[in-house]
């Protein structure tokens, strides 16, 4: 997209809020799940924060359908987008669209903008397992027969299926669970691809550039 263009010059003033939103979305949910004995004021205000959240997102989406100009190819050209405004704790996955504008680049490698990338997927992994974590203990959490009876369980067993693991020594039971851990294994796949990617394409063009150039007098 054109910098000039509306619906870029929206993204860029939307993308700290949207940002800051999708904290206050985590935040919120995780107060909600990991607070015991919360009143239902404070069970209020976080349901609040996190409604909030998403009508932000969803106004987002809607400003920049409208911007494009797409009609419905606005859907299938931005699925990833789609996927957020359906379920907001997957907004890190958006590394997708920073690691394809790597992946365009050409000349001389720049660190600096492969770090970034990688530092992106870091976080983006971070955030990505700790709402993993809440989702599925709240779904496991007092189930007959389950394994996860911490929230320590929870992240433990989500430390193991993003990194691709997977011990097998806890595993979710409910049907949500299971849900939460496919989208996980493919989020880890992802996310593990795009740094190990990244990395390794910087590699390549470091030493491609080295050997072009040659020692001197060759």
């Amino acid at each position: 997209m054109h910098p000039d263009r509306p619906g870029a010059r929206w993204e860029r003033r939307a993308e700290i809020p949207l940002a800051v939103a999708s904290l206050a979305f985590l935040a919120a949910y995780a107060v909600h799940v990991l607070a015991t004995g919360l009143s239902d004021v404070w069970r209020d205000v976080c349901l609040a924060v996190t409604l909030t959240a998403w009508a932000l997102f969803v106004v987002d989406y809607g400003v920049r359908w409208r911007l494009s100009g797409q009609r419905l190819r606005f859907v299938r050209t931005h699925w990833l987008d789609t996927l957020v405004v359906l379920l907001p704790l997957l907004r890190p996955l958006r590394i997708v669209r920073l690691y394809e504008a790597v992946q365009r680049r050409r000349g001389r490698p720049r660190l600096s903008l492969h770090a970034r990338v990688i530092t992106y997927a870091g976080v983006s992994t971070a955030l990505l397992g700790f709402a993993g974590a809440l989702t599925v203990y709240d779904q496991e959490r007092g189930v007959p027969g389950a394994s996860m009876r911490t929230f320590g369980d929870a992240v433990w067993w989500t430390c193991a299926t993003l990194s691709t693991v997977g011990y097998g020594d806890i595993a979710p039971v409910t049907a949500g669970g299971r849900v939460v851990a496919v989208g996980l294994m493919a989020c880890g796949l992802a996310l593990l691809g795009t740094v190990t990617g990244s990395f390794s394409s910087w590699l390549v063009q470091l030493f491609s550039r080295q050997d072009e150039d040659g020692p001197p007098g060759r």
